[in-house]
């Protein structure tokens, strides 16, 4: 029997976005926007503007994901839902009700709330207006939102958020082209990362204010994995280490130690891409820092020495210095085309213990995607074993860094009810519960049934 440590806490993420679909909703974010404009840009052509119902459907859905094992939910508070005027920070009272239903109804079944404040979903009308998070003054506009959320909400919810994969929103957005607003553009993309260290050290300023004690915590949550390297080469090591301060201490650091690397600063510097930064932003970020840390963990990253070198005559983009490395005879989940390597949980926790003053964290996202999932039902149930060697081969690897001292303190499987997941829509589906998008009708999979007795007895059989 693996036994996790007491009070444990298991539980699923989701957001807002992905969710909740456009019900009633004054605005719309980035990708209601791209949906109505594009709508072929996302798989089958299914955009979020019905997602699985959760704002219909809320309290259905929190029975069935508290019969699921669920006793601890991590989802968001779309900005563009609930505020009216972004500048002032009024509310719209239908989402006010909205999330307090939500939160009202999560406490009734005996799940824990973890609230996020922003999942890729900028309301349209900043990103139109001010290029988004390319702007300082939407990071202002940020923590009044978050205030706001604190002030409405702060009263039964003690676990917040200020972003998810804040990395993502680069790389989707401004490097490679599979978020909105599309654009191609590496020293935008280093000034739009250092704003939106600015605006979660802003909002984390704003809750600090407002919750100066008492239990109540504010963190941020990012996708993370060390970088492997593709051999014991100098290039493919230097590769390596570049790619680790780009992708996981360019947010780690700032959130936890309150500063950014020393050396990713100098290579920006000598690039001449570095951010646009004050000595009052700087101090901002150096005084508000996380209590907690939410870690997203997928796949590994593996890089090699670029086959064309940094010093050519070619635009600024941070793989200018590092080539992707797939790793021969890999262990893969070919649907999703991602390595599934289980070990670099571990690893993880140990960097976290070791390099990181041994914060208070947790795994908000871990889970294992598969299309045409209709094909394992069977007598009305998916029989998702492949999920449940996935949730335990990573469980394993994580209570082996428990065990070695890391301050880990719950495990969040992606997702609870299967969700509408950007471009790629429902392809792959992550559920614990199916959802029939058709008949928005949502039955327990196989790994449902599982999570529930993974998260009653605090382990598993190996």
């Amino acid at each position: 029997m693996i036994e996790f440590p007491n009070n444990f806490a298991w539980g699923a993420a989701t957001s807002g976005p992905q969710s909740e679909g456009g019900f009633k909703k004054k605005h719309q974010n980035n990708f209601d926007y791209w949906y109505s404009i594009d709508p072929n840009a996302f798989y089958k052509g299914v955009g979020p503007d019905t997602a699985s119902n959760f704002y219909n459907d809320y309290k259905d859905d929190l029975k069935l994901m508290r019969e699921a094992g669920i006793k601890n939910l991590r989802t968001s508070i779309q900005w563009s839902r609930l505020i009216d005027d972004f500048e002032e920070a009024t509310v719209n009272q239908d989402a006010v009700d909205f999330y307090n239903n939500v939160i009202d109804e999560m406490i009734k079944y005996g799940i824990t709330p973890y609230i996020n404040l922003h999942h890729f979903d900028m309301p349209i009308e900043l990103q139109k207006k001010y290029g988004g998070f390319e702007s300082k003054h939407v990071t202002d506009l940020f923590a009044k939102f978050a205030d706001k959320c604190f002030e409405l909400f702060g009263d039964r919810v003690h676990h917040w958020f200020t972003f998810n994969e804040p990395k993502v929103i680069i790389d989707g957005g401004y490097l490679y082209k599979f978020h909105y607003p599309l654009k191609v553009d590496g020293p935008l993309s280093v000034q739009v990362a250092y704003n939106i260290n600015l605006a979660s050290a802003k909002a984390i300023q704003k809750f600090h204010e407002r919750f100066s004690e008492g239990e109540n915590k504010i963190g941020i949550i990012l996708n993370l994995t060390p970088v492997y390297p593709a051999s014991g080469a100098e290039g493919d090591e230097a590769a390596a280490w570049f790619a680790n301060l780009w992708d996981n201490n360019m947010f780690l650091d700032p959130a936890i130690l309150g500063h950014y690397p020393k050396e990713l600063v100098k290579i920006l510097q000598d690039d001449g891409v570095l951010w646009d930064s004050t000595d009052e932003e700087l101090e901002i970020i150096k005084n508000n820092t996380i209590d907690e840390l939410g870690v997203n963990y997928y796949h590994p990253e593996r890089v090699q020495a670029p086959q064309i070198s940094p010093k050519s005559l070619q635009d600024w983009m941070p793989d200018i210095y590092f080539d992707n490395y797939e790793m021969p005879n890999r262990v893969m989940n070919v649907d999703k085309g991602w390595e599934i390597y289980p070990k670099t949980l571990y690893d993880i926790a140990i960097n976290i213990r070791d390099n990181y003053g041994n914060i208070d964290w947790f795994v908000s996202e871990n889970g294992m995607g598969v299309s045409r999932e209709n094909r394992f039902i069977k007598d009305g149930i998916v029989q998702d074993d492949y999920r449940i060697k996935f949730i335990k081969d990573h469980l394993k690897e994580l209570h082996k860094g428990i065990e070695e001292g890391s301050n880990c303190h719950g495990y969040f499987v992606w997702t609870g009810i299967d969700c509408w997941s950007w471009l790629n829509a429902y392809r792959n589906r992550y559920g614990l519960i199916r959802d029939d998008i058709h008949t928005q009708i949502k039955t327990i999979k196989k790994s449902g049934y599982w999570f529930r007795q993974l998260s009653d007895n605090n382990g598993f059989e190996e």
